[in-house]
């Protein structure tokens, strides 16, 4: 049976890691899709307050994640950090649990779960730690089964989270499914984690945290990073659009979102591997290249759909393609800055806010001067415009 398990998944790190990181995905997973409900219709919160909190605990999560994995790469060490702020995690949820006031959802959001969001940077670290050594096929390998644990908490967890409130007056005790996954989490950091004799190297040459940012906002860093901000905002914008035109254009109803999100996930897990393997004959940048066109085209038709079948005769076109977005670019922002594992994995935080960003200023763009499908054809558009970028400065370079 064993033999069916790549051998660079047997490294007790990368095992506990992956772990780690579902755990981790667990608890974004159980609370995310309510959490609008618990801050607005259940604690009071307004709309406009609301999404101010939302944006300003991104900005949060990218300061804290550049800045503790400067830190993690200066002292040599992510255990005790990884530890450090799963306890932010637990304590951030469940406050919101015990204590379900405004006040301690603004302090939970804003400052506790940003703090606890960067532990996703850092477990990424020192899976990057663990792999030094390893040839790139098999970092790209082990980035890809570790990011489809992610994924599968997603196909999992809401559904579950779901059917056990579905007769509840609140949705709080998801915060309580969360802070137990956190408690998880910390748990097989600190005992099943092994510690690495590579984790104890400080980085050669340390960076105060100015440069450190001075690092990420580097021309040939950033620009970089922006392409593949651009190709990711196309998965935020097809967040944003997917139930509109299902239920608008596509005349389905609201139940087949659900349907749709789950087969799409579930996709995104077995081609994320896929993936992975793929990366063995070809190199990180064409892998990405094809994965984008991939997604362009699913958006493109996307904006031509005018039925329900339709819809879902994309999936396995988005599950591909969104495999290849949110699993590849990992090991691409990490190579940007390699010599430091720590402060290289922050950029995939770095990349969340800045697709998340472009992808808001894509759907108001959309929305204004055209329909919800006219909105598909234009996050197509970015995507394409990213993939160009990217095939720019890496040709520059010859990187790949």
């Amino acid at each position: 049976m064993t033999r069916l398990i790549p051998e660079v998944f047997r490294d007790p790190t990368i095992r506990v890691s992956m772990l780690a990181i579902f755990a981790f995905g667990f608890a974004g997973a159980a609370t995310s899709p309510y959490q609008s409900v618990v801050g607005i219709r259940e604690l009071g919160l307004s709309n406009g307050l609301y999404s101010a909190l939302i944006f300003c605990a991104a900005a949060v999560n990218v300061i804290v994640s550049i800045l503790l994995g400067n830190l993690a790469d200066r002292i040599g060490e992510y255990r005790t950090m990884m530890l450090t702020v799963a306890l932010f995690g637990i304590l951030g949820y469940g406050a919101v649990y015990v204590v379900p006031t405004q006040a301690t959802f603004i302090l939970a959001a804003l400052f506790l779960l940003p703090i606890y969001g960067s532990l996703n940077s850092l477990l990424f670290a020192n899976v990057r730690v663990a792999t030094n050594g390893m040839e790139r096929n098999n970092v790209a390998t082990v980035n890809s089964g570790v990011r489809a644990m992610i994924s599968l908490s997603w196909v999992l967890v809401p559904g579950i989270t779901g059917a056990l409130l579905a007769n509840s007056a609140s949705m709080l005790p998801a915060y309580l499914f969360a802070g137990l996954a956190c408690a998880v989490c910390f748990g097989l950091i600190a005992v099943f984690l092994p510690r690495q004799s590579g984790t104890d190297k400080a980085a050669t040459r340390h960076l105060s945290y100015l440069a450190a940012l001075g690092e990420v906002i580097s021309p040939p860093v950033f620009v970089r990073v922006i392409a593949v901000a651009l190709i990711s905002s196309t998965l935020h914008v097809n967040g944003a659009i997917l139930p509109l035109i299902v239920t608008g254009a596509a005349h389905g109803s609201v139940a087949d979102i659900g349907v749709l999100v789950g087969i799409v996930a579930l996709l995104e897990v077995i081609f994320i591997v896929v993936w992975g393997r793929a990366q063995r004959i070809m190199s990180h940048v064409t892998a990405l290249a094809l994965g984008t066109v991939i997604y362009v085209v699913y958006l493109l038709l996307l904006g031509l759909a005018s039925a329900p079948w339709h819809v879902y005769a994309l999936t396995l076109i988005s599950g591909i393609g969104a495999a290849a977005l949110i699993s590849i670019p990992i090991t691409y922002l990490q190579d940007l800055i390699a010599e430091r594992p720590g402060l290289g994995s922050a950029l995939i935080s770095v990349n969340i806010f800045l697709s998340a960003g472009l992808s808001a200023l894509l759907f108001a763009l959309g929305t204004a001067t055209s329909s919800y499908s006219g909105t598909a054809v234009i996050g197509a558009v970015a995507g394409v415009v990213g993939l160009a970028m990217l095939l720019f400065f890496d040709g520059a370079r010859r990187r790949g």
